[in-house]
């Protein structure tokens, strides 16, 4: 299991836009990934649970992957919410 903190950057906060990034970018993954805040954990391959999560600017969430490409998935992810999903 490789989990890593991250903190939304960006000002609108994880809208429709940056949910579909997230859910492209790790949707051929074969390990299970989830977001986690306020011990509220969602897939992060489901568009709908990476909306209704609510993570808005400044909210920092814990990001769990467990399979075999987990430590990529998670480099990828957090790679995004470092850019800001290309928003800023």
């Amino acid at each position: 299991m490789t989990e890593k903190n991250v903190k939304v950057l960006n000002r609108a906060g994880i809208h429709a836009r940056p949910a579909a990034l997230v859910v492209q970018a790790i949707k051929n993954f074969k390990c299970s990934i989830y977001f986690e805040k306020d011990n509220e954990r969602i897939n992060a391959k489901s568009i709908m649970g990476v909306i209704t999560l609510g993570a808005a600017y400044g909210t920092e969430l814990k990001i769990i992957a467990e399979g075999e490409d987990e430590q990529q998935a998670v480099d990828i992810l957090a790679h995004l919410f470092e850019s800001k999903f290309e928003e800023d």
